[in-house]
């Protein structure tokens, strides 16, 4: 009888174990509120705009992940993450089942992952969330650049393999490459089209990146090059590919970042500048600064500003300017749940030369004029709630 109870004792113990080299978890954020923006274009004129608008402070989202220990500190890795609108319930990235990431790999201690799928690129992981107002802060989708031109919060690139290295002393640095998968065009298929008539090019991307994060100090940078933007579905950035991208036949932006913490407050501030190479005609250049802060009034109260300049630089074209304050507020109700309020003023001026690229306030359906017609300014207001999960 003994024998039988410790027999039972071990395969107990070692069923144990097995379960805990493996391991899948459910995650998800649901992210609401109602926001107000003034001088809202309609198809009539420019109106005020009360409405129901989800994932500001963060993207609504659910997602799987998980992880099998392989022994001697190698593991399996997986996450599947599908976006979604709280509101009406339909997918988000363009209606793709996993649209925000989607992704399987190894990983090796003290050496980094290996992962294959459709996945961030590092001007995303490396400055989006780490050296901007949209990351550091509530303001969070209101707050990045127009149509996120400088791919800081949705460049996510399909068919990717991706080197992300472990830490070392504070370092991290990775790379990434984006298969066009179409014959004979490895590094993108040429286009024979024009800008008024453009064919579908092969899209393919590549990303760099590096970054040093120890005690109160945060350095940054990425490179992130993209062919053929337009052509990717769903898209490496569903607003822009539906506008100016059709034309576009190269992409490349390159940002640097910085933050440093003192006590409750810290310090963000970050640069880009991103190139765009049409199918014909001369190259335009698009270029982000934007400084911030960030304070724990209290462990459950945080306050958050900032300051962002924008503007693009095309051939000769008239440049149009941004500039844009941010100020939000974040009361923790529980480690999962929070509230918070946030306004954004941004103001415009000169011409942006392209229709397709007017300023934008984050997911707002609202545009910025810049043709002098007095719609220069806009403004907007949120209330919102989040949950993580």
């Amino acid at each position: 009888m003994n024998k039988k109870v410790f027999a039972a004792a071990i395969l107990a113990l070692f069923a144990g174990a097995a379960h805990a080299q493996s391991s899948v978890s459910l995650y998800g954020i649901i992210d609401a509120g109602i926001s107000y923006v003034n001088h809202s274009k309609t198809a009539t004129g420019n109106e005020n705009l009360f409405k129901y608008d989800d994932g500001v402070a963060q993207g609504s989202r659910w997602g799987l992940r998980g992880t099998e220990d392989l022994g001697g500190g190698l593991k399996a890795l997986f996450v599947l993450e599908s976006g979604f609108n709280s509101g009406n319930s339909t997918l988000g990235q363009g209606g793709a089942l996993f649209g925000r990431q989607a992704y399987v790999g190894l990983s090796q201690n003290n050496v980094g992952s290996l992962t294959f799928g459709r996945q961030y690129s590092f001007s995303t992981d490396y400055l989006g969330g780490n050296y901007t107002i949209g990351g550091q802060t509530v303001a969070g989708n209101y707050a990045y650049h127009i149509n996120d031109v400088d791919q800081l919060t949705s460049s996510r690139t399909n068919n990717a393999v991706k080197f992300s290295s472990a830490n070392f002393a504070g370092f991290t640095f990775g790379a990434m490459y984006g298969f066009s998968n179409q014959a004979g065009a490895f590094a993108g298929a040429p286009a024979t089209g024009t800008a008024a008539a453009p064919v579908s090019g092969s899209s393919r991307a590549y990303s760099f990146g590096v970054n040093y994060a120890n005690g109160p100090i945060g350095v940054g940078a990425a490179y992130t090059d993209i062919r053929f933007p337009g052509q990717a579905m769903p898209s490496f950035s569903t607003s822009m590919a539906n506008a100016a991208m059709p034309t576009v036949r190269d992409m490349r932006t390159f940002g640097v970042g910085a933050k440093y913490s003192i006590g409750p407050a810290t310090l963000f501030a970050l640069y880009t500048n991103t190139r765009f190479e049409p199918i014909t005609g001369a190259s335009s250049t698009f270029s982000a600064y934007e400084a911030g802060a960030k304070y724990a009034i209290t462990p459950a109260l945080t306050a958050g500003a900032g300051y962002t300049y924008m503007h693009p630089s095309e051939a000769n074209r008239i440049g149009g300017h941004w500039n844009q304050a941010d100020l939000s507020v974040d009361y923790a109700l529980s480690k999962r749940t929070d509230v918070y309020a946030l306004g954004i003023y941004q103001i415009a001026s000169g011409k942006v030369g392209m229709a397709d690229m007017q300023a934008q306030i984050g997911s707002s359906t609202s545009y910025f004029n810049t043709s002098g017609t007095g719609l220069d300014n806009q403004l907007a207001f949120r209330v919102g709630i989040r949950h993580k999960f």
